[in-house]
Formats: C-alpha cells, structure tokens, sequence
C-alpha cells in the first residue's frame, strides 16, 4: 500500500542515492532558510510594530561588522558546498565506466529504437543485467527527444545531428519505466517504455535467443561493403581515401591544417557531411550519405570503424585517417 503512494522512485541504480542526497541537502538548505526568513519576517512585524499613531521610530542607521560577516559567510559556505557537491556528481555522471556495456539508442517519434552490440534490438524496451554499469550512446531521427529512467535517476535529452551519452549501474532487478521527457509532437506522451533489468545468466540467455542478426559491427561490415566503402578506404593504403584501420579514438590530421579526435561524432559528420573536414593529403570528392543510410545504418557502420582495431603491419595512413577523414574519395567507413 505504501509503495503506492511513494513520493519519490525507487532508488534502483548506483547514481539514484547520490542524485537524491544532493536534492535532501538542497530542499533542507531551502526549508530552513525560509523558515528562518519567514519567522524572522513575523517577529519583526510583532515586536517592531506601530502601537501608537503619534510613535516616531529612531531616526538613524547602526551598522555591525558582526551582523555583516553572519549574513555573508554561511552562505557563501553552503554555496560553494552546493557548488563542489553538484560539479563532482555531474562528473560521476559524465564518465562512463571503461568496462560498460555499450547500448545505441535513436529517438524518433514516437519510438525509442535500441541495439545491443551482439546485434539484439528493441523498440520502446531495455534488457539489461543488474550490477553491471551500461553506457547509452543516443541520437534522434527528427526532433529533440529525452531519455528518461526515473528509477535510475537519469535523463539525457537525444538531439537530432549529434550523439549524445549517458550511463548508469541497475542495483535492483525488476521493470521500470523509461519516458521522453521533452515534449516532442502530437504523440508525445505515448513515448514510453520499460527498461527490465536482469540477473546476469538470464540476461545472457535472453541475449542469446533472439534472431541471429549479428553484431552491430558485423551488420556495419556489410553495409560498408554494399556501399562499396571499401573501393575507396582499402587497407593497404592504395584507395584514394584514408585507410580506417587503427583510426578510431586517434587525431586526424586535416587538410588546411589542424586536427580532429576521430570519435563517434566524427565518423558520423563523415558520413552525411564529408566535404566538412577533409583529411590531410586526401582530396574531397567523397559522396553523401545524408538520406542513403537510416541513423541506425550510421551506428553500424560506427560500431564497425572502431572494431577496426591497429594492425602493426599495415603502416596505416595517417592515424588519423577516420572514416570521417573523408577520404579523398569521400568515401567514409559508410561511403564508398
């Protein structure tokens, strides 16, 4: 009956019990303060009042060094207190674990569209193992979207021509809500889902039943190949674009100078936009991609441009010849 009528979520991540003692401390800071203010307020009222039509207050201002430094270092204390508290949990919130399961998300109206790396997908539900940290790279096929999970405290708004990411540990197993919290159309409010976190062997065993599609990287494989990417991006440095091997997470080094870390973000630009940062050495005459490939198509070929790991042998051209280092071809890990 009580669990009915909870006031906040249940905590269910390892982020949910620090978010909420920072709000505790914030809505204690706040309660006080105006009691302290309000009370204040009515005493004054009580004890400074008019009693007499003809009374004259003194005339005539005290001031108190002591009365000073009380109202203007106790709240500069709390302050950077709030201050330090909330930079570090936000920080928390924007590393991911090196060892995270990595999950692409794409919002679309009114849908949320996720891929495991294994190659399972989902629309509007999340399977995940408890105690394991999971990483979302997000992104939106046509308006602001926001990824929601009240339970874990986490919310992360999925904008339309860019990745952006959040993550989280699942403490408890069990199903929770996941909601768009940004109002994104007509249909806004249908955008919901469920997020079920496992045990870790049923998770596995859930991972493992479903249609065998391959992994995100396999999938991106082949449609680099169906796009003829690689008549442009051949690995021993002979395609008129840059070799992809070992490129992903280095420096790229860009025509007209300076350089550019070669991350999802890059390969993605490559991809729809190649003439926008062309790689030294490289000419730009790759093609767009922009309408040939959904945003799920972008993920693969991402997923598969960083499973491209260095081969020692190669003498990779420039390891910063990202896909997105648009060859001079143009053709990106997704383009020809």
């Amino acid at each position: 009956m009580i669990e009915r009528f909870r006031i906040f979520p249940e905590q269910a991540s390892t982020l949910a019990p620090q978010t909420d003692a920072l709000l505790f401390f914030l809505l204690a800071v706040t309660t006080f303060f105006v009691v302290l203010i309000a009370g204040t307020i009515i005493v004054f009222m009580i004890r400074y009042r008019r009693r007499d039509p003809d009374e004259i207050p003194e005339s005539g201002a005290h001031g108190s060094l002591a009365l000073e430094i009380a109202w203007t270092l106790p709240p500069l204390v709390i302050v950077m207190v709030i201050f330090f508290w909330g930079a570090s949990l936000f920080a928390t919130i924007q590393r991911p674990p090196d060892d995270a399961i990595n999950i692409d998300v794409v919002g679309k109206q009114w849908m949320w569209k996720l891929q495991h790396m294994e190659g399972r997908r989902e629309i509007n539900e999340l399977h995940i193992p408890v105690g394991k940290p999971v990483k979302l790279t997000m992104t939106s096929e046509d308006v602001i979207h926001s990824f929601f999970v009240p339970a874990f405290r986490t919310k992360q708004d999925v904008v339309p021509g860019r990745y952006s990411t959040t993550w989280f540990t699942p403490t408890k197993p069990g199903k929770y809500h996941l909601f768009c919290a940004e109002y994104c159309g007509t249909n806004h409010s249908a955008m919901i889902g469920w997020v079920y976190v496992m045990e870790p062997s049923e998770y596995q065993n859930w991972l493992s039943g479903g249609a065998a599609e391959g992994s995100l990287a396999e999938n991106g494989k082949k449609l680099f190949e169906q796009l003829a990417c690689n008549n442009c991006h051949k690995e021993d440095n002979t395609g008129r674009g840059p070799n992809l091997v070992g490129v992903f997470g280095k420096q790229v080094q860009l025509a007209g100078g300076g350089t550019v870390k070669a991350d999802e973000a890059y390969v993605r630009e490559s991809i729809l936009q190649p003439q926008a940062k062309v790689v030294s050495g490289f000419e730009p005459v790759m093609p767009t991609f922009q309408g040939l490939v959904s945003e799920d198509q972008v993920l693969q070929l991402i997923e598969y441009v960083k499973s491209l790991g260095p081969k020692p042998a190669a003498g990779a051209v420039e390891t910063g010849t990202t896909p997105a280092a648009r060859t001079q071809s143009g053709t990106t890990p997704a383009k020809r």
